[in-house]
C-alpha cells in the first residue's frame, strides 16, 4: 500500500469507530468474545481436534 492509501484506510478505520455509538461497540466486541476459538485450533489447525475425537470414539 501507498503511504497515501494507508493514511486513508486509517482515517477511515478512526472515523468509523467514532461514529459507532458506545452501546454498539461494546455489543460488538462481547459477540467477538463469544467467538473465541481454542488455542490448539487457531494455532495447529484440525489436527488436534481430530485426535481428541478419535481418543474420545476410542475410550467410550
Amino acid at each position: 500500500m501507498a503511504n497515501d492509501d494507508y493514511v486513508k484506510y486509517v482515517t477511515q478505520r478512526i472515523v468509523k469507530y467514532m461514529d459507532t455509538p458506545k452501546h454498539e461497540r461494546r455489543r460488538d466486541r462481547s459477540d467477538r468474545e463469544k467467538d473465541v476459538q481454542f488455542y490448539s485450533n487457531r494455532w495447529f489447525g484440525v489436527l488436534p481436534f481430530a485426535v481428541r475425537l478419535f481418543w474420545q470414539k476410542r475410550k467410550g
